[in-house]
């Protein structure tokens, strides 16, 4: 009997003293990417890279098509805790005018000077001002080149934007750029477009390939205009009371997993644009390029306005500027 009693103290001891195992956190990644978007891909490929890399710490549980929100209700899910991660892109200028420079039309000219402009502009210059709203950024991924569809004539001057009613996103950035073209802008969340379309409700909207083929504007627009007038990145974004209430070795791999997932969010967005584009031509639209040196001339008023109202405008535009080929 006294044997039984020493060998039950011990292991109620043993089992006191042995390391404590945390549970597996799951997270909720929201974003307004259709199936087949760029954003789905991305998000898909960066939620297997955690599940494969960190199983046991953390488990990333995607939603795609705007099931948990709008871009504008993800970021408000985000400071509350109920939604985890989302993708925004062009929002991000709503959240703080320092993200008005990838507004700014035919700014970036390629990947590679993205990716400079992130490394010497957007850690130090942008990327605080989020965290100073509350939420952290984790990697700077991609929406992509952004060209104009619509069904009442193809753009090849910005004097033919006159009086076309063109969704934007909610950011005041854009909504100025179009309106200095002469175009109706007319912000509007990404998932009530295709309707919006249809119904005549507006003419005509943006977006990069991936975002006009995988919502199917093809099958309600009838022009498609490469004016290249923006590149959008998109973030990948965390509420900031949530990233801190993750252990360090959680944000530090969470992190590291979405900054490498860069390179495949590039690859596969440079493969898609010449896809989607033979896609979007097969499937009835008409294509025409746009002068773009007419666009990059009818820009210089916005390119001013940034640069007098954002705080250090000027000097990211100029160093943003200075770091392409």
């Amino acid at each position: 009997m006294r044997f039984f009693k020493i060998l039950s103290t011990a292991v109620v001891a043993g089992l006191l003293s042995a390391p404590a195992f945390a549970a597996e956190v799951e997270l909720k990644f929201g974003h307004v990417g259709a199936p087949g978007s760029l954003f789905e891909t991305s998000v898909n490929e960066f939620a297997k890279r955690v599940n494969d890399q960190m199983k046991g710490q953390v488990k990333i549980v995607t939603f795609g098509s705007s099931q948990l929100g709008k871009d504008k209700e993800l970021l408000q899910k985000l400071k509350l805790g109920t939604v985890d991660f989302s993708l925004p892109s062009s929002v991000m200028s709503t959240v703080s005018d320092q993200f008005g420079l990838f507004e700014m039309p035919y700014l970036v000219k390629n990947r590679a000077h993205m990716r400079r402009i992130e490394k010497e502009i957007f850690w130090s210059e942008i990327a605080p001002s989020a965290e100073a709203k509350g939420y952290k950024v984790l990697a700077v991924w991609e929406n992509g080149f952004r060209h104009i569809t619509n069904n009442l004539r193809p753009i090849d001057q910005p004097g033919d934007l006159q009086g076309i009613k063109l969704r934007t996103p909610k950011g005041a950035w854009r909504v100025k750029m179009f309106k200095s073209y002469g175009a109706n802008p007319t912000p509007m969340s990404f998932s009530e477009v295709f309707t919006a379309l249809n119904t005549g409700v507006i003419d005509g909207q943006e977006n990069p390939f991936a975002q006009i083929h995988s919502a199917k504007f093809q099958e309600v627009q009838k022009y498609l205009s490469l004016t290249g007038h923006v590149y959008t990145p998109a973030y990948v974004l965390v509420g900031k009371k949530k990233w801190d209430s993750l252990s360090a070795d959680v944000r530090s791999g969470l992190e590291k997993i979405a900054k490498e997932s860069q390179g495949f969010v590039h690859e596969t967005a440079a493969a898609l644009e010449t896809d989607l584009l033979n896609k979007l031509k097969a499937g009835g639209m008409k294509v025409n390029t746009a002068d773009k040196a007419a666009f990059v001339k009818a820009s210089a008023g916005i390119y001013k306005d940034f640069a007098a109202s954002v705080p250090g405008g000027q000097e990211m535009v100029d160093k943003a500027l200075s770091l392409a080929d």
